[in-house]
């Protein structure tokens, strides 16, 4: 089954007049804000990516078959609707080849990134919080209870590819450990955090947790301004066939093939991929499908601002105040609040957790 959240193509598209540049908010500005973006730094090269073992030595028995539920709510996050996911995406949308893909925002790195502390909520999130996460904002759901089968599934999927990998790499032979739930849940970013020796020797915790591949490749910001105007085009030339020229994706039988990308039924306002950056981020590594890097940067920002400055479900920490917010939660690349041809994003928003229609 394949899945992805935007197809685009190569094709140079002339260039618009420039919208104003607004200047990133310094540190200091920035701490109120609990939108912390997902990690990003430039591709190096000659890196070496971890490489999860094939889904079909997944083991027998208890372990194995949380590792196997886990993956299928990865890909079929569906089958969750109207209980803990409320648009038409699946996780690996946004975490290509079933979160096994580097510079995709892979769930191995993610499992050794956690716990570690966030801006978001300005507290330190377990593995199965950052989950939780997802499901409220990526998902536009709700988030499954603490310890629940569902997030026990995926941190077990996400340990067992992430350690899988690390020992194949370092030459340790035989089945991934099992973990105790608890142990799964919280994630790998401990230094009491049982690993084989080889490993341990070979990575320390933090580098663990920043292994090569982890997030969505930085790009420099353009040469000019990002544009939604330009990125309209951008849209229209490589994007729209699979997409749609209303960006609502594509079903088939009622299932989404190719997911919307705003609208009632895509991620909402507190989702990572709403920021500019972290859709261009994204864009110009990942897309097309099984391709990579087919856009200029100016182009892939261009276009990023086009689907992010789309009206989209309202960011779950609204509380009735648009402009406090916005002030709150979105001082970054981002367009809630702001008017976009004569209507102000995030004053209509659709609603969080609709049943599905």
């Amino acid at each position: 089954m394949k899945h992805t959240l935007l197809i685009l193509g190569a094709t140079v598209i002339p260039l618009a007049v420039p919208m104003a540049w607004a200047e990133p908010p310094t540190e200091e500005a920035q701490l109120p804000d609990r939108q912390t973006q997902l990690p990003s730094s430039p591709k190096l090269e000659d890196q070496h990516y971890l490489s999860p073992r094939p889904l079909n030595t997944i083991p027998q028995g208890a372990f194995g078959d949380k590792v196997r539920l886990g993956y299928q709510l990865f890909v079929n996050s569906q089958q969750l609707r109207d209980k803990y996911v409320g648009n038409e995406l699946n996780c690996v949308n946004c975490h290509m080849d079933a979160g096994r893909k580097p510079n995709a925002s892979p769930f191995w790195g993610a499992f050794f990134a956690y716990p570690a502390y966030r801006k978001k909520n300005d507290k330190v999130n377990s593995f199965e919080e950052r989950i939780q996460g997802c499901f409220t904002y990526s998902m536009n759901g709700k988030a499954p209870p603490s310890g629940s089968p569902e997030l026990v599934a995926l941190s077990a999927y996400a340990y067992w590819l992430g350690m899988g990998g690390l020992m194949d790499q370092y030459g340790v032979t035989g089945e991934v450990p099992e973990l105790a739930d608890a142990e799964l849940l919280q994630g790998g970013k401990r230094d009491d955090f049982p690993v084989p020796a080889a490993i341990s020797a070979a990575l320390t915790t933090e580098q663990r947790a920043n292994l090569p591949g982890r997030g969505y490749p930085a790009i420099p910001k353009p040469e000019l301004p990002y544009d939604p105007a330009r990125g309209a085009l951008v849209y229209e030339a490589h994007c729209q066939n699979c997409h749609g020229s209303d960006g609502q994706g594509q079903a088939m039988g009622g299932v989404y093939n190719l997911p919307p990308l705003w609208g009632p039924q895509s991620f909402n306002w507190g989702a990572g991929m709403h920021r500019v950056n972290t859709a261009a981020f994204f864009i110009h590594e990942n897309m097309p499908l099984g391709k990579s890097i087919q856009l200029s940067n100016q182009q892939a920002w261009d276009v990023a601002a086009f689907i992010t400055s789309k009206e989209r479900p309202q960011d779950p920490r609204f509380e009735g105040n648009l402009e406090q917010t916005k002030a709150s939660y979105h001082k970054h690349d981002g367009y809630y609040g702001t008017t976009q041809d004569g209507t102000q994003l995030g004053k209509d928003a659709f609603p969080n957790l609709p049943p599905k229609p």
